[in-house]
């Protein structure tokens, strides 16, 4: 079974005559304790065309030290990495091989370099003998594998020392600053490398030729391919954090699926559409299975801050105790259907075409034009849409079919907003606060989207509890406060849509 942990870090140039600095000296530190020396053999694994690396993902097996097995770590952010462990085995573990799957595909990972390193270890810790931050100074040799195996020849070796300073578990971030001013103090300078493998490869080469600094986006299809781009690697990127059930993982990959399937309906005179419609379809199959586990999510958490609202004297029978086990027993079942979803071969197969997609990008004649001319037609045009659907949900009557036409009005505005977001780097101030007006709408009507799918959840569970010879008081009241929501949100609608109105009007005139 793997684990994980937050692992929080800074590297340092050093040479083998380096010595640490007093690091007692440290504001904080009231023992530093030497743990001696330990050798480290790790043999880091990817694909032959580095896809991992590219990524800033690093995959290893190491044996020696203090926690044998494989180990795994995906970026955070600068200088900070999730660390999923597992334990040692021969092959790779399977719970890993899944994370990495939206990189690999079904390309096979192999062994590509080799570390052997001898850290020397110095524990610091603070006045009531918790440990604030491990400090070591590694000599590294590295080895460049080929074939596939950790026993063939190796073709490239480098060497080079290093000091690493790691933070605690739990510690505070800016204990690192103060060991870093002391280390600076010494005359000890920040890596140029952020991490040992990427040292390693640069040094043994060849690595995978990187993508390079894309040129300014220049022409419509530049600006509409770049945050394509952006969608596509930001669907790849949570995969990993959909699978460990991270918070807030489902609902960004899910937005990115939008985002994207948005992008080429809108700007179909840029992107042919004969090509990405195939590909918005399975868009749209992604979205709406990742949409199991996130309405629900999203459900559950409306539903209990709404019944924690209450007074006391107001909820009558076990009405926590159901709604506990109602959401469980939901949740459980679309959690496994979503990373059942993320294991299948239609999901791998539309990341394959995502990548054809871009590697071949279908432009249209008017791709080549300038974004101020081509970009802002596809917004008017999202903008009169979105003006229709509303017009026609408020002149309906309050009820079913009003509702249904406001989730329509409501999807119409999430596609004006990203086709906003879209242009905003090309179109600039216009485009942001479009988006920013567009995001009111939407906020009006999803939730009053989120009002009507709570109502029909609380009826059934009223009828569940009258069944069981419950008290229905406490569900019937929630779904009346739910009823004032809606009213409330379709009362609201026509001012903020004419804010937003009057935006798009203004940007019209701008651009």
């Amino acid at each position: 079974m793997a684990d994980s942990k937050r692992e929080i870090e800074r590297k340092y140039e050093a040479t083998d005559a380096t010595r640490l600095p007093d690091l007692s000296r440290v504001a904080g530190v009231s023992a530093v304790d030497h743990l001696g020396v330990s050798e480290l053999d790790a043999v880091y694994y990817d694909t032959e065309d580095l896809r991992l690396a590219a990524d800033s993902l690093t995959l290893r097996r190491r044996t020696g030290g203090g926690d044998p097995g494989w180990h795994l770590k995906l970026p955070v952010a600068t200088g900070i990495r999730d660390e999923i462990r597992a334990p040692l085995s021969d092959t790779l573990p399977p719970e890993l091989a899944a994370l990495i799957r939206s990189r690999v595909r079904n390309a096979p990972v192999v062994p590509v370099v080799r570390l052997r390193s001898a850290r020397d270890v110095h524990h610091l810790s603070g006045p009531d003998g918790v440990l604030l931050a491990e400090v070591s100074v590694d000599r590294v040799r590295a080895e460049r594998l080929h074939g596939g195996s950790a026993d063939t020849a190796r073709t490239a070796r480098t060497a080079w020392t290093e000091i690493e300073a790691e933070l605690a578990d739990d510690g505070d971030p800016a204990f690192l600053d103060a060991v870093e001013r002391r280390l600076r103090k010494a005359g000890v300078r920040p890596s140029a490398s952020p991490s040992k493998l990427a040292r390693a490869l640069a040094e043994t080469g060849p690595t995978r030729k990187p993508a390079g600094r894309r040129s300014r986006p220049r022409t419509a299809g530049d600006h509409v391919l770049a945050y394509v781009r952006h969608q596509i690697t930001a669907i790849v990127a949570l995969d990993p954090a959909v699978r460990r059930g991270l918070p807030d993982s489902v609902h960004r990959m899910r937005v990115a699926t939008r985002r994207l399937r948005s992008a080429f309906r809108t700007y179909r005179k840029i992107l042919d559409r004969t090509v990405t419609g195939p590909v918005a379809d399975e868009l749209k199959w992604l979205a709406a299975e990742l949409g199991i586990d996130r309405d629900q999510e999203v459900l559950d958490e409306r539903l209990r801050t709404r019944l924690d609202g209450l007074p006391r004297t107001l909820v009558l029978g076990p009405v926590r105790g159901r709604l506990r086990i109602w959401s469980v027993a939901r949740r459980t079942g679309s959690r496994r259907r979503t990373v059942a979803v993320l294991d299948g071969s239609r999901y791998l197969t539309l990341l394959e075409t995502l990548d054809a997609l871009l590697a071949d990008p279908p432009l249209l004649p008017a791709a080549a034009k300038p974004p101020g001319k081509a970009l802002p037609r596809a917004l008017h045009k999202d903008h009169r849409r979105l003006a229709h659907r509303i017009a026609h949900a408020l002149e309906l009557p309050p009820g079913p079919e009003r509702d249904v036409a406001l989730h329509e009005a409501r999807k119409a505005a999430k596609r004006a907003r990203y086709a906003a977001e879209a242009a905003r780097p090309a179109l600039g101030k216009p485009a942001r606060k479009s988006a920013k007006r567009l995001k009111a709408v939407q906020g009006v009507l999803g939730d009053h989207q989120d009002s009507v799918v709570a109502r029909e959840a609380l009826r059934a569970l009223a009828v569940q509890a009258q069944l069981s010879g419950e008290p229905s008081f406490t569900w019937g009241l929630l779904y009346g406060e739910e009823e004032r929501t809606a009213a409330a949100r379709e009362r609201e609608l026509p001012g903020v849509w004419a804010a937003a109105a009057g935006a798009e009007i203004r940007a019209a005139r701008e651009s």
